[in-house]
């Protein structure tokens, strides 16, 4: 959650020649949201005292939560006032009741429009229950709504993999306006993990067009997390296409992107700086460089010459060293440097694990657990969250009947038993797709995704004691859709952070996950300890089952053999409701994690392997922060 009351911290500076649309990254979403913040309230302070009012063009989904809250926590404050705004949303799915828990009408009264002063009349959403008849009729009436309000002030967008602004889907034409569209299939996969399948997804929309948008007098694009950086830096940097709606930004006059580092990470001027000009050559930018230059040439480190540095833009820093032999050597001890095999990882420590989902922990950091455990350190792994959306009905059904078949064995009351099941099937014929379970139902879920939990634990070593069950109270929504991350989520995770005062903690570090619990995880760890009074523990940064730490990034490698690969698979298995096809695997990768684990750490050794360096079967990474994890 944002900081609350801070100022955001200063964007990050670079050459911005290959940027066609004006670009601001800052160091995390926190940063995102607070300057967004300070942008639309100085838009609302101008335009209604020039005009008497302002016409806000707003986005839904995960990015704009932040930014929100924070206009929400500054109109609480008294320092923001929206009796004189007028809001237009960009686009709702079709057909979708507007108190479907999916519906982005539902979305924004319960993320923005209940929490302020803006009055209801002055909200205008696309109705995605209007009769298909009527339709037409009403997207012109949306267009007219929004010129006699005097046209959009300040828009706000997102952008989805397809390059999608609204759901202007790559096809699209600069001069349509709102209407009903086609939702493309990367959009729909995009979705799936909100719908709970992508067969649940809408197959249309009503949007605004991308000439509705353009006509705003300022139009602001947002992007965090890794996941959108293909696909921001195709929209900042690459030429202007119907195949990415977002590139007709490049043609409006007042258009600038925000994004926080990690969306930024394909942009020219982040990823590889000196092909740009002059840059400053600190030990982790020629680290970057020299491993670019590595895999541009196919070359191994230790083997680069001159003229390889020189052909590829770095003869700037080839003259800092005066030869390509002292750089080579310095970086390549560098990376093998980070390589720490069981003797050189903590031994005899407290560590604590913090796991967002009951099985992030083993597949992050599966062969570094045993290890950890072999080297006598003692180990709490907390599972912040049940993780109960993510267990499939027809799973509840097969426990059921277990307990049912076995209840005579287990000295069970048969006739009780058999009430809750007819109970709980009886639920399961009613529920659509996406409705909160009963909520004994959501106990049956939680305690299936613990009982895995502990046997991926027992398999990697460790006793079924090590484990904590926190089941933040955030999660806790029997939804999608989470509640903010609040003082009681954090007082539960100080709590343990008091108990076990360890010297090491492990956290995700990755922004990717297809709902944000990983990110909201890591907020509530920061805030825990920032509240300490006792010296802060190293913080060690794991990544999911999406992304893995480069080894440039990376600060440690731990070398797994085929064994401990093939014992870290089998943990894996355990989570046995997330086997073969798991409720949420992220959008364009149909592997189950086990196999996206596999190749993420064998590519890893066969990376490093490439480069020179000492060659094992299987690697982890990990990047090491002292300042509460933070870094991002």
């Amino acid at each position: 959650m944002p900081r609350a009351g801070l100022a955001p911290r200063a964007p990050i500076e670079g050459p911005r020649e290959r940027e066609r649309i004006p670009t601001v990254v800052v160091p995390d979403h926190d940063d995102l949201a607070l300057r967004l913040a300070d942008r639309i309230a100085e838009v609302i302070a101008r335009e209604t005292a020039a005009k008497g009012r302002c016409v806000l063009g707003l986005a839904t989904g995960s990015t704009p939560l932040g930014i929100y809250r924070e206009l929400i926590r500054r109109h609480q404050a008294g320092e923001l006032d929206f009796s004189r705004v007028i809001t237009f949303n960009l686009d709702e799915y079709y057909p979708m009741p507007p108190d479907s828990p999916h519906s982005y009408r539902r979305y924004m009264w319960e993320n923005l429009f209940a929490h302020v002063n803006v009055p209801p009349p002055h909200v205008h959403l696309p109705d995605g229950g209007v009769p298909r008849e009527s339709l037409a009729e009403h997207c012109a009436a949306y267009e007219r709504a929004i010129a006699d309000a005097g046209g959009i002030d300040f828009q706000m967008l997102g952008i989805g993999k397809s390059g999608h602004i609204g759901f202007n889907e790559p096809g699209s034409s600069p001069d349509e306006r709102t209407r009903l569209v086609t939702l493309d299939t990367v959009t729909r996969k995009d979705a799936a993990a909100d719908f709970f399948g992508e067969d649940n997804v809408p197959r249309e929309a009503i949007t605004m067009g991308v000439a509705t948008i353009l006509e705003a007098r300022e139009v602001v694009l947002i992007a965090t997390g890794e996941h959108k950086a293909t696909i921001v830096a195709r929209a900042v940097e690459g030429d202007v296409s119907q195949d990415v709606a977002a590139t007709f930004l490049q043609r409006h006059p007042h258009a600038t992107a925000y994004l926080d580092l990690a969306a930024a990470a394909e942009l020219t001027r982040i990823k590889t700086p000196w092909v740009l000009g002059p840059v400053e050559w600190t030990p982790a930018l020629t680290d970057r460089a020299v491993v670019w230059l590595a895999e541009q040439t196919g070359k191994a480190i230790l083997k680069l010459t001159a003229r390889d540095y020189a052909e590829h833009h770095l003869s700037p820093l080839l003259a800092k060293h005066g030869a390509a032999g002292p750089i080579n050597g310095v970086v390549f001890n560098r990376l093998r440097d980070k390589i720490r095999g069981r003797r050189k990882l903590p031994s005899r420590k407290s560590v604590l694990v913090f796991s967002p989902h009951p099985d992030d922990d083993v597949i992050s950091m599966g062969g570094l657990l045993r290890k950890l455990w072999e080297n006598e350190n003692a180990i709490v792994v907390a599972y912040m969250t049940s993780g109960n959306i993510a267990v499939f009905d027809h799973d509840v059904q097969r426990h059921l009947d277990f307990v049912d078949r076995a209840a005579d064995t287990l000295g069970l009351d048969r006739a009780a038993v058999r009430r809750v099941h007819a109970a709980v099937e009886a639920s399961f014929e009613r529920k659509a797709p996406g409705d909160v379970d009963l909520p004994v139902v959501q106990d049956l879920k939680r305690v299936i995704r613990e009982s895995e939990a502990i046997a991926a634990l027992e398999s990697v070593g460790l006793p079924h004691g090590a484990a904590r069950f926190l089941n933040l109270p955030f999660y806790r929504t029997g939804e999608v859709r989470k509640r903010p991350i609040g003082p009681e989520d954090v007082a539960i995770v100080r709590a343990l952070v008091e108990e076990t005062r360890p010297d090491l903690v492990f956290v995700a570090g990755d922004l990717s996950d297809p709902h944000g619990t990983h990110r909201m995880c890591r907020a509530a760890i920061a805030l825990a300890l920032e509240q300490q009074d006792t010296a802060r523990p190293d913080v060690w940064l794991y990544r999911g089952a999406w992304q893995e730490w480069s080894l440039t990034e990376a600060d440690v490698l731990v070398p797994l053999s085929q064994d401990e690969l093939r014992a870290k698979i089998f943990a894996i298995f355990k989570h046995q409701s997330q086997k073969d096809t798991a409720p949420f695997p992220g959008a364009y990768d149909d592997r189950e994690f086990w196999q996206r684990v596999e190749t993420r750490n064998l590519e890893t050794a066969a990376r490093a392997d490439r480069l020179g360096l000492p060659e094992y079967f299987a690697m982890e990474a990990y990047v090491v922060t002292p300042d509460g994890a933070r870094r991002g």
